[in-house]
């Protein structure tokens, strides 16, 4: 325990006086140091978690959560009956079909991934529904498809225009195979908020895209949507035994390298930025250091009044702590405040400057997304103070064991 003399000359020792004005200076800039190198890692951990985060909803919201996709057969209704034992983990169940393909506006094109699907099962994609921009999916009828804003923005389109779509699936004619091409009418325009899905995704009703693909029912994906999607792994199991002959895919097989690259950045990030408050630290052990040098007759004088050496330790250990401890205090703050307004900000910026801060096109959101971790705070901040306490130990050590006689030899 800390004695209540020990704390009185470690707090008089906090405020060097006026002939200590470099001890001050260094000081103030190991409190300035560990503080902006705690509130930078709360506001960095907090943007990459609210990234992680806002990407997962996108994805899970706009894709579904296992695909099966037939290898040589169907799928078979028996399989889909056996499914249906599965009903605790699945929350729907709609079949679909992918393409790839061309859309062609006037002189300008662009390449698409082209979804079909059912008006009523598009309807259950909520992400979509909620993100309608112009239009309405009850409009989603043969020989129509929505398209998204991203996209309509660049090639100027709208509700109700024409476009012309050129299929992967070739057909055959008197000078050759020729790109299948048809015409179809914009029925409604969606913004899901994810821009690398509103530039490249069209949805068309399945029964179109099955002949625009030169395919047939049997090439038809099924869709699952489960219960609990952050579980995916372990439904996918117990689905795989089910469709033994089948492909069978989750949107964490399609995203693992993405999102394996997001954790490692994540985990570096956080190591290259402790390292503020590592060099931020080490001042500490500069300025006990020149307090220890400063204070080397008091310390005498308290040693031949009966202060233990341990007492002595304590006194400048709780100084040096101090000063870690408050400065960690005032970046958890910071950092939290920072974080949460973190949106506001980056608007007030890019006004003020007319810079864009978080370009959508590079990072696929619309906003600066930021999720305020309680577990990454209590780690960073468990960190600081312990980083603290090693940089306090030395000097701490090294003023006690200062030699009263020595000291006061020449005095």
């Amino acid at each position: 325990m800390i004695s209540e003399i020990e704390k009185l000359i470690a707090f008089r020792y906090l405020k060097p006086k006026r002939k200590e004005g470099f001890l001050k200076i260094i000081s103030i800039f190991s409190f300035l140091g560990i503080a902006l190198g705690v509130a930078v890692l709360i506001i960095v951990m907090s943007v990459m978690n609210g990234f992680r985060t806002e990407l997962i909803d996108k994805i899970l919201g706009f894709n579904a959560h296992i695909i099966i996709k037939p290898y040589e057969k169907k799928i078979e209704n028996q399989n889909l009956n056996e499914l249906n034992s599965l009903s605790n983990i699945i929350e729907q169940t709609m079949f679909s079909f992918n393409g790839e393909g061309i859309l062609i506006n006037k002189d300008e094109t662009k390449g698409i991934l082209v979804r079909g699907y059912l008006k009523n099962d598009l309807k259950k994609i909520n992400l979509l529904q909620k993100g309608i921009f112009e239009g309405s999916l009850e409009n989603f009828n043969k020989n129509t498809v929505s398209i998204g804003k991203d996209l309509a923005i660049s090639l100027d389109l709208k509700v109700d225009d024409k476009i012309t779509l050129m299929s992967s699936a070739g057909i055959q004619t008197i000078v050759g195979s020729l790109p299948k091409q048809e015409s179809f009418t914009i029925s409604s325009i969606f913004n899901s908020g994810f821009a690398e899905f509103d530039q490249n995704v069209i949805f068309m009703p399945v029964k179109d895209a099955i002949p625009f693909f030169e395919a047939s029912d049997d090439d038809l994906f099924l869709e699952i949507y489960l219960k609990k999607p952050e579980h995916v792994d372990k439904a996918k199991k117990k689905i795989q035994n089910l469709f033994s002959d089948h492909f069978v895919y989750s949107w964490a097989d399609l995203n693992k390298s993405f999102f394996g690259a997001l954790k490692v950045e994540r985990n570096v990030m956080f190591i290259i930025l402790s390292l503020i408050i590592v060099v931020a630290a080490f001042n500490i052990i500069s300025g006990l250091t020149i307090l220890v040098k400063n204070k080397t007759k008091e310390i005498a004088i308290l040693r031949t009044l009966g202060v233990s050496q341990k007492s002595i330790a304590k006194i400048f250990f709780l100084v040096g702590f101090s000063i870690g401890f408050f400065a960690t205090l005032t970046g958890v703050l910071l950092g939290v405040l920072f974080s949460h307004n973190i949106e506001k900000i980056r608007s007030l910026f890019s006004d003020l400057f007319n810079i864009s801060l978080f370009p959508e096109e590079i990072y696929f959101l619309s906003k600066m997304p930021s999720e305020i971790d309680l577990n990454s705070i209590l780690i960073i901040t468990l960190c600081s103070l312990a980083i603290t306490v090693v940089v306090s130990i030395f000097p701490s050590y090294s003023a006690s064991k200062l030699d009263p006689i020595k000291a006061l030899k020449y005095e």
